[in-house]
């Protein structure tokens, strides 16, 4: 198997890490939070696993509008992290998208299941709710 890999990363010290991404060579910094010995100046891995959620979804949903011909307009997101404490495990994300587009009902339900079923999500333990709601503006 001839596979490169997807990223190297790198222990900073004091609870940093530093990852590339092997194809591009862009960098993304992680701090431990600080409720959990860290400094909290930078993503925390789970702060990571939770925005790669919302990123995932958005963009399957540009995929689906951009293959279907749609005008998928603005999407935001604000996205919340639920920690558990034993163990120590991301217990829920909740994901609250705002998209301001002109899609008809059909459209929009396409849109939103095909975000529901992005590889992220499938990816992540039955354990952990994903509560993701959807506001057409």
């Amino acid at each position: 198997m001839n596979q490169k890999s997807t990223a190297q990363v790198t222990y900073l010290g004091e609870l940093r890490t530093e990852a590339t991404h092997t194809h591009s060579m862009a960098k993304i910094i992680t701090d431990a939070p600080t409720d959990n010995h860290g400094k909290g100046e930078a993503f925390s891995p789970t702060d990571l696993v939770s925005a790669a959620l919302c990123s995932c979804m958005m963009t399957l949903m540009g995929i689906k509008a951009g293959g279907n011909g749609w005008d998928l307009g603005e999407i935001k997101a604000e996205v919340y992290k639920i920690m558990e404490s034993s163990p120590r495990r991301i217990a829920k994300i909740k994901i609250n998208f705002e998209l301001n587009s002109n899609l008809d009902e059909e459209q929009k339900k396409i849109i939103e299941k095909t975000a529901l079923n992005c590889p992220v999500a499938k990816s992540l333990s039955a354990d952990l709710e994903q509560e993701i709601d959807f506001h057409w503006l």
